[in-house]
């Protein structure tokens, strides 16, 4: 039987083998053959059978056969034009006479294993395999018909020709690089060749535009005349230009500008930023300025050094989402360093295990928040060098945060001068980045839409990808306007029900999803352990399966409808008028196997035009009555304690994963509005205030010191992670939601003014419960209502093994205090673990005590 996902590649049975004492055996004879236990290679040489076989993951004790089994089944790609790439392999199943592997690793030349059979010494062994044909109509045919999509949803089956289109056009593309550019991993170094890149005692730059007719190379190093500075383009579109060292010192000085000039089709000669450039400066003396290309190449005693490693990839998400520039107290842009070293102390503080970070490619226009983009492969200048991004992200591992950055491949800055846009001088689209006429613009962003269909323009976002994880060491990244990229609508005046048909028609993009699946399997080949996250409003489905069972490989969706719907509630309804039930199905309705980051709010809810939560609830009174030292008022009451639930139970019900966007976590008043011509260039409310959470007499600190625990709570009891999700009761009458997360307990009473003694709550376990988290404790702002040295024993209902009987269709139930807003966990005592540690209180104790006896002898 063969798993999911596995491609068929047809061998010749010709292999030549050659050990590590030079003696080579010739076999002919050699089989390839297959099981459901694992993978083996024989030959019709006899040796000693060996205890099992290592893959990965490693399968232990397979069936074996009478003939030579080589374990320990290592496989390293070795370079080949046009056949194979470089890196590791994971080897899939293998079969008579041919070899099967993962999708991501289609085509193989020459390989390596290690091996060693039974006790005899280990040999390292190479192996030359003759292609025949890649890969059969018939084979891809198979591999439709078993993706692993159609077995966890059957329902996509309906819509199978539309699978059977892209998953053809997915298998014909990465053959086609395989084919041309020795695969996709090669084909992902674009940054190693265009641009400016160091090359035989000299620099070499290339720039594709086939639409140039003549181009030149200018900068401060030849006084911006190119007229010797000529450039030859070649048959595909690309000039190149070699410009050797002087005295073995670089013809261009690091960090002095540049700019590619090239004359268009009317005769005109125009100046633009270098595409691939890795740094762009302006002159902050000038207003409006026009962005300049820096060639960046510091000597190694400038270099940022990275000293941590980056850390393994966490149970599950607790994200903080940050902008650098506006992080600081200040009226202005603050820096990385500042960033680093004053803010993510706090991110740390409060438990978060992973930062994602705005606006990090170059964006001429700051007003955009970063997602207008001009320079794809530069660290926006305004915060510092990409020298100090690196100190910020190697700062971060130290700390064992994890960084993702916010990626915008789904459309870019329209800026001609400064931007990837002054490229298009209206050629036709296979000669540009972007698409031509309306199908080229977004007209909500105004903003130019990329052309996925076009080799270069694959070649320039995949490398992109490749250039921030391997040069910055980033853990991950969240693609922002994936669902502009699914369809051809870019989701405009649409409303997605969850009818398949939206997902699946005409309408859809099947390029821009290719270069998704195409991006995703190179990430996740390049960094096991990194963590995509799709930023889709329509909620399509597969988008978060990987790559090789059908889907387009992101591992997390943001669960973007969740912050609308609490900013609808606390807008346009009173508390009284609360559906629990519709906060429940909310919170729920995302789709099985496909993870989501749930949100309260991001920055998106602060934009100018709108508030954050804290100040949709408390709005002006957050100016007067934040005062630790007097009582609160009713609206201050009101807003702190939902500002607690809000965020816990979007947290605890709402995904996989958890969103917080800076200075939310303490209740940031007001909104966001960066420096424009609007507000007079104003700063003011592009800043973040942490002296409002510094200040111990304001109630910040309350909503900060819970916003950490919700975070520990996790860490402790790894509630997001778990499958289990069970909602008990959803009681409009009571405004109660009580809900199971893993094996804790969460109980949620929005009634504005019940309180609800012995309140009776479903559990799954029997046992002991205990107050693990209380929104209402002293040190969280609250009243200190619910006792916490308090034993909450379970009671059994019903009759076993029906649940029908039981209560809510829970077999268990015990019963406490409820307030009104509040939110308290329960988690149940390991009883023999409590024993156990009394006991070793007890010993400790009883060995202290002899010890001070002891010494007073």
């Amino acid at each position: 039987m063969v798993p999911d996902g596995l491609i068929p590649i047809i061998l010749n049975r010709e292999f030549e083998i050659i050990d590590n004492t030079s003696h080579h055996i010739s076999h002919t004879g050699v089989t390839l053959f297959s099981s459901e236990a694992g993978a083996y290679l024989f030959s019709n040489e006899r040796r000693e059978a060996s205890e099992g076989i290592s893959l990965n993951p490693r399968i232990e004790n397979p069936r074996l056969d009478a003939t030579t089994t080589l374990t320990h089944f290592s496989v390293n790609e070795r370079k080949r034009e046009h056949l194979s790439k470089e890196g590791t392999a994971t080897v899939g199943l293998f079969g008579n006479g041919s070899l099967k592997v993962p999708s991501q690793c289609t085509f193989w030349q020459s390989n390596r294993l290690s091996t060693s059979t039974g006790s005899q010494v280990g040999h390292d062994i190479s192996v030359r395999i003759a292609l025949e044909e890649p890969l059969t109509m018939t084979d891809v045919e198979e591999e439709i018909e078993n993706l692993g999509i159609f077995k966890l949803d059957p329902d996509l089956k309906e819509y199978k020709d539309h699978f059977s289109y892209r998953w053809k056009k997915y298998v014909e593309q990465k053959a086609l690089i395989e084919k041309h550019e020795e695969g996709l991993e090669e084909f992902s170094k674009g940054y190693l060749k265009f641009g400016f890149n160091r090359e035989e005692d000299g620099i070499v730059y290339r720039e594709w535009a086939p639409a140039a007719q003549e181009a030149q190379l200018i900068g401060d190093f030849n006084g911006w005349d190119g007229s010797k500075y000529q450039m030859e383009k070649d048959q595909f579109g690309v000039w190149m230009i070699r410009i050797p060292d002087i005295e073995e010192q670089s013809a261009i000085p690091h960090n002095s500008r540049v700019k590619f000039r090239f004359k268009h089709g009317n005769g005109i000669w125009v100046d633009r930023i270098p595409a691939w450039i890795h740094y762009a400066t302006v002159d902050p003396n000038r207003f409006a300025a026009p962005y300049d290309g820096v060639y960046w190449d510091p000597p190694p005693t400038e270099r940022y050094k990275f000293k941590h490693p980056q850390p393994p990839k966490p149970e599950s998400l607790r994200i903080y989402e940050a902008h650098v520039g506006m992080s600081g107290q200040e009226p202005r842009v603050s820096t990385y360093r500042e960033f680093a070293d004053n803010v993510l102390p706090r991110i740390k503080s409060n438990n978060y295990n992973t930062i994602q970070l705005m606006a990090i490619m170059e964006h001429s226009y700051y007003a955009s928040f970063g997602y207008h983009v001009t320079n794809f492969f530069a660290a926006s200048s305004r915060s510092g060098s990409p020298e100090d991004l690196k100190y910020l992200i190697d700062k971060a591992h130290g700390l064992g945060l994890r960084v993702l950055m916010d990626v915008v491949h789904s459309h870019a800055s329209n800026n001609v001068t400064d931007g990837l846009n002054g490229f298009d001088v209206g050629q036709s689209a296979q000669e540009s980045y972007f698409h031509t006429g309306e199908r080229g613009y977004h007209k909500l962003w105004d903003s130019r839409l990329f052309n996925y269909g076009n080799w270069e323009v694959l070649r320039f976002l995949l490398s992109n990808l490749r250039y921030w994880l391997e040069e910055f060491r980033f853990d991950g990244f969240r693609f922002d306007g994936v669902t502009s990229m699914l369809y051809h609508h870019h989701g405009i005046n649409m409303g997605f029900s969850g009818n398949y048909a939206e997902y699946f028609s005409f309408n859809t993009d099947v390029d821009a999803i290719l270069y998704l699946m195409l991006a995703n399997d190179l990430v996740h080949q390049l960094v096991p352990d990194v963590t995509v996250v799709a930023e889709d409003v329509s909620g399509m489905p597969a988008l978060c399966r990987p790559v090789f069972e059908g889907g387009i490989g992101f591992d997390y969706r943001l669960a973007m409808a969740v912050p609308d719907r609490w900013i609808d509630l606390l807008k346009n309804r009173n508390d009284s008028d609360w559906s629990m039930n519709e906060i429940v199905w909310n919170l729920t309705n995302r789709r099985y196997t496909e993870k989501c980051v749930a949100y309260a709010e991001s920055h998106d809810q602060a934009i100018v035009g709108d508030k954050t939560v804290a100040f949709l609830l408390m709005d002006k009174e957050m100016y007067t009555g934040m005062s630790d030292l007097e009582p609160a008022s009713p609206v201050i009451d009101r807003g702190t304690a939902l500002h607690k639930m809000i965020h816990f139970i979007t947290m605890a019900l709402g995904g996989e994963g958890y969103l917080n966007f800076m200075g939310n976590e303490f209740g940031h008043p007001e909104w966001i509005d960066f420096p424009r011509e609007g507000n007079k260039w104003s700063y003011d409310k592009c800043m973040r205030q942490w002296n409002l959470v510094d200040t111990d007499h304001l109630r910040y600190k309350y909503m900060n010191a819970f916003d950490r625990a919700m975070n520990l709570l996790d860490e402790k009891f790894s509630f997001l992670s778990s499958t289990k999700q069970i909602v008990s009761s959803a009681s409009e009458e009571d405004k109660v939601i009580v809900f199971e997360r893993g094996d804790l307990v969460l109980v949620f009473n929005f009634h504005p003014e019940n309180t609800y003694e012995g309140y009776k709550v479903g559990c799954d376990l029997p046992g002991k419960y205990r107050v693990a988290l209380d929104s209402d404790a002293l040190c969280f702002g609250g009243k200190g209502r619910v006792g916490h040295d308090v034993d909450h024993f379970t009671e059994p209902e019903g009759i076993p093994g029906k649940p029908e009987t039981n209560f809510n269709n829970r077999p268990n139930s015990f019963k406490i205090l409820s307030p009104s807003r509040t939110c308290v966990v329960y988690y149940r005592v390991d009883e023999d673990a409590e024993i156990k540690d009394e006991l070793e209180i007890q010993e400790s104790m009883s060995v202290k005590v002899d010890l001070e006896v002891l010494q007073s002898k």
